[in-house]
């Protein structure tokens, strides 16, 4: 959230010749509605559900099925909403074909602990870590459409609270750290390329699909 993971993934994207997708925009495409318009109506917690099933969505069949998600390129996803009726949301298939893309993640992803062990056994998962000088900087036009953002203190103080929940999981779930304040978009990308750890981004651990018993690529690189 506001560390310029939408420029930093579309770049690497470019660069490493594969698709780049925002789960955000995933999970709006299954239910039609914007995301504040999700937490307005639904909540934080419906909004969570959706976003593991998109992730789920997004990481393909073969993971679904290993998960033992309901979310499938052929049936929709069924939620309940605070008042109890029902949300249809139509799935995504992402990955059917190449299994490999940059996926940017929401803010708030991994702290749900499905999707963070999801993130961590199946991805190269990158923080992008900015300083709260930085963050305030990128967020002070655009916080009024953040609903995490919404609160009655300043917006510094909400992002220092949210960091002081996040930093740490942050840092435990992600295989590869970058510091961003002060680096244009292709010294950032350069960074995560030559990390020693992004040698992995060159080698693609295959998943077999029970279906089918084709070999499916599963390793994205994930920008948190």
């Amino acid at each position: 959230m506001g560390c310029g993971k939408s420029s930093i993934g579309r770049r690497l994207s470019e660069l490493l010749c594969c698709p780049y997708i925002d789960l955000d925009s995933v999970i709006e495409e299954m239910v039609g509605r914007s995301i504040p318009e999700i937490f307005a109506k639904d909540g934080e917690a419906v909004f969570r559900q959706m976003e593991h099933a998109a992730l789920t969505s997004a990481m393909g069949p073969s993971l679904c099925g290993q998960r033992g998600s309901t979310v499938s390129s052929s049936s929709p996803y069924s939620l309940s909403s605070n008042d109890g009726n029902p949300i249809r949301t139509t799935s995504v298939p992402l990955t059917e074909s190449t299994g490999i893309m940059v996926l940017s993640l929401g803010g708030g992803t991994v702290m749900t602990r499905e999707c963070a062990e999801m993130v961590m056994e199946n991805t190269i998962c990158i923080y992008l870590r900015a300083s709260v000088d930085t963050l305030v900087t990128n967020l002070k036009d655009e916080a009024d459409g953040r609903p995490m953002l919404q609160s009655s203190v300043s917006l510094r103080e909400r992002i220092e609270e949210l960091m002081s929940q996040r930093a740490d999981t942050y840092e435990k779930t992600s295989h590869i750290v970058v510091d961003t304040d002060g680096k244009s978009i292709d010294e950032i990308a350069t960074a995560i390329i030559t990390h020693p750890h992004a040698s992995r981004l060159h080698t693609l651990r295959p998943l077999v699909r029970k279906e089918s018993r084709r070999r499916q690529p599963a390793i994205m690189r994930t920008i948190s």
